[in-house]
């Protein structure tokens, strides 16, 4: 209890400071049921799911599979997207917990002290795209414009995610814990290409119920220009 009470403190005093300058931020975690050092990270990404002003994302990877437990959230994607983001910025290495925030800032998911900092930065920033996404039963409509000055081209994606689940983890690493995840992306979809001048629209199918978020991000593993949440 005591290692949690200052993690919630500092997540919730991140997520005042955004709630304040009213600007939506993306963070991403690469974590792992396969990796001890995850799961602090993990109960931060669980504070700032709960927050209106964060889309907060996990993305399991599959690299630590070989140590004894499968992750049955593992997406070959996610790896192969975590390392676009390691080498735009000039790097080899991936690791978890890694948090990735506004597409564009790195740091161990488990340090609640800088990613504090760096959301509060973000949320200062203004968006470069206005994302209007609206749904019908199981039809999402999706619009972007730009609101500033936008990098071009930029892609546009859609994610769903599990909100919740919990895991009985019997073998490897964490062996013998029972662990919760929120927001567990399940699909990564490519919905286009985008100049980043003429609006951007886009239908997609999701299942009545399912949360999605759609993401504009500039190519090349780039800063998230602007993003909707659906719950």
């Amino acid at each position: 209890m005591t290692r949690l009470m200052p993690i919630a403190a500092v997540i919730w005093m991140a997520a005042s400071g955004i709630a304040t300058a009213g600007q939506t931020v993306v963070v991403e975690l690469f974590t792992s049921q396969g990796c001890s050092s995850c799961p602090p990270a993990d109960r931060i990404l669980s504070e700032l799911a709960e927050r209106d002003d964060v889309i907060a994302l996990a993305l399991h990877v599959d690299y630590w599979d070989y140590l004894g437990w499968k992750d049955k959230f593992a997406i070959p994607g996610h790896t192969k997207r975590q390392r676009s983001y390691v080498r735009a910025i000039g790097k080899n290495t991936i690791y978890t917990p890694q948090m990735v925030i506004g597409g564009r800032d790195h740091v161990i998911g488990s340090r609640p002290m800088k990613i504090s900092r760096l959301l509060q930065r973000h949320a200062t920033q203004d968006a470069h795209v206005n994302v209007v996404a609206t749904r019908s039963g199981d039809q999402i409509s999706i619009e972007a414009t730009p609101s500033g000055t936008a990098p071009v081209p930029a892609v546009v994606d859609l994610v769903t995610y599990l909100p919740e689940a919990t895991v009985d983890v019997l073998r490897g690493e964490n062996a013998g814990r029972t662990l919760t995840y929120h927001n567990i992306v399940r699909t990564w979809t490519r919905l286009g290409v985008w100049n980043g001048k003429s609006p951007f629209r886009a239908k997609a199918q999701v299942p009545e119920g399912v949360p999605a978020v759609v993401l504009v991000q500039a190519r090349n593993s780039g800063p998230i220009l602007g993003a909707r949440q659906l719950r």
